[in-house]
């Protein structure tokens, strides 16, 4: 296990909003404005699709890898100084439509992670090529797990109590099943002892499917650091590095996890 000691605190911004229906340019515009209130933090976190809402028209809404919405992020990485995160509709290199979620540095570098379970109860998996890579990113020092959506139904791929301090969720999760996405937050959390960041978009989208938000920040055990509810705005809250160790040194549940291996 990594010694955490002497990692800096990390500051995370929420920002909870509605995206403008398949319009990315709107989007874009929506959410700098709210970005101004993310100024400190260390890492800002959007919602998934997040410039156009959760649509299944990736033929006439796909950029391409170096497409606006990537570069918006950069800019926006930047201007902040601060990692931004959040999906985008993007066509591949190989020609398949992704939900892809960029890492966005400051220095204007930037990292990806392709959703890798697909919801299709939406048809989302007919639309949508699954990534096959798990990712583990880097900020200040802290080791994070970025995760879309439905992946967090699926505790296997989220599962690395080891290296992963912090599990980041990103999702269109919508208010029907609300009840589902706050247990399962606080249970990544218990399960991987590590920090959980979840951020969910609010309002009714395109398609008139309604979504609560309830964006939140949980620690390893499970309980609440912020909850956002269904209030739009960007939400801030600091991690410890220090608290994390602590508490890993004194319940090493992680010494008496069972080995096992990925097929994709």
């Amino acid at each position: 296990m990594r010694d955490l000691t002497t990692l800096p605190d990390l500051r995370l911004a929420l920002v909870q909003t509605a995206p403008v229906w398949q319009d990315p340019a709107a989007s874009h515009a929506h959410f700098a404005r709210l970005l101004e209130q993310a100024r400190g933090a260390d890492l800002v976190i959007l919602p998934e699709m997040f410039s156009t809402g959760f649509s299944m028209d990736a033929a006439a809404l796909a950029e391409e890898e170096q497409g606006p919405s990537r570069a918006w992020m950069l800019e926006q990485a930047a201007r902040l100084d601060a990692v931004v995160v959040g999906s985008v509709i993007t066509r591949a290199a190989d020609g398949s439509y992704r939900n892809r979620l960029y890492w966005a540095r400051p220095d204007g570098s930037c990292a990806h992670y392709d959703k890798r379970h697909l919801f299709r109860m939406a048809g989302e998996h007919e639309h949508y090529a699954a990534g096959s890579e798990r990712v583990l990113l880097e900020v200040k020092g802290w080791q994070v797990r970025p995760l879309v959506c439905y992946d967090l139904r699926f505790p296997v791929w989220s599962r690395d109590p080891h290296h992963t301090d912090l599990l980041l969720y990103i999702a269109s999760w919508p208010a029907a099943r609300r009840n589902q996405w706050n247990r399962l937050l606080p249970a990544r959390g218990i399960e991987n002892l590590c920090y959980v960041a979840a951020v969910n978009r609010i309002g009714a989208d395109g398609n008139g499917y309604p979504h609560a938000g309830d964006s939140q920040v949980l620690d390893f055990l499970g309980d609440s650091l912020l909850a956002a509810g269904d209030a739009e705005g960007v939400f801030q809250v600091s991690l410890s590095a220090q608290a994390l160790a602590r508490f890993r040194m004194r319940f090493p549940a992680y010494r008496d996890a069972d080995e096992f291996e990925l097929k994709v």
